[in-house]
């Protein structure tokens, strides 16, 4: 196996193909709401990205060698929300106090990382998707593969919103149809993004394959 061919296919695939806004449709409320500016839009990206690899460094292990080890699995969801929660507030104090101008352009959106079902999505997804790996590789290995998920899911949301924020632009400066106007479009135009990000589909797996 390699290993680097591994955390590629891993990274690129959740950036591409298994896209958490645009494919699983998950984190949609900031997405539409603070992809309007290209700064809060880089600013709200590398803040979920810090969030969604904290919040896996410490989940997945409470989860492996805690939860799982007690019985404990049934409060999967609330113990890392709660996880979530702390983080993104730390991250909320950080940007208040050194970056202030970041901190007000995101708004409520920030703190809203805490219920966002994108963060969570990772957080959980990862320990369904990688925790049979350390039986198999170890916990090393399964650790690393679940780090790197929520690094790419974090660059996907990223990707995402400046491609939207380069979407709603073009939007603005066209003239639709009255009832299209507002919100209608913007819907229009973000299922019209997300279908682009279908065509990826198997790209990343045949890439890496014909590299090795």
């Amino acid at each position: 196996m390699n290993i680097w061919a591994t955390f590629a296919t891993i990274f690129f695939s959740m950036i591409l193909v298994n896209n958490y806004v645009l494919v699983q449709f998950l984190g949609i409320c900031p997405f539409l709401g603070v992809s309007k500016k290209l700064d809060s839009s880089v600013g709200m990206g590398l803040a979920v990205i810090a969030v969604m690899l904290i919040a896996t460094a410490v989940t997945f292990p409470i989860q492996i060698y805690l939860m799982d080890a007690n019985g404990l699995a049934y409060m999967q969801t609330i113990i890392f929300i709660l996880i979530i929660a702390v983080l993104v507030q730390l991250i909320e104090i950080t940007l208040k106090r050194y970056i202030p101008a970041l901190y007000k352009g995101l708004g409520v959106y920030l703190p809203l990382i805490t219920t966002n079902c994108c963060v969570l999505g990772v957080t959980i997804l990862a320990v369904q998707d990688y925790s049979a790996d350390v039986l198999a590789y170890g916990f090393g290995f399964a650790y690393a593969e679940a780090l790197v998920c929520s690094v790419g899911a974090g660059a996907g949301f990223l990707a995402a919103m400046l491609l939207f924020c380069g979407v709603r632009k073009r939007v603005e400066l066209s003239n639709p149809p009255e009832s299209f106007k507002g919100l209608p479009i913007t819907l229009v135009a973000a299922a019209i993004t997300s279908l682009s990000f279908m065509g990826f589909g198997g790209l990343v797996e045949n890439i890496i394959g014909a590299l090795m």
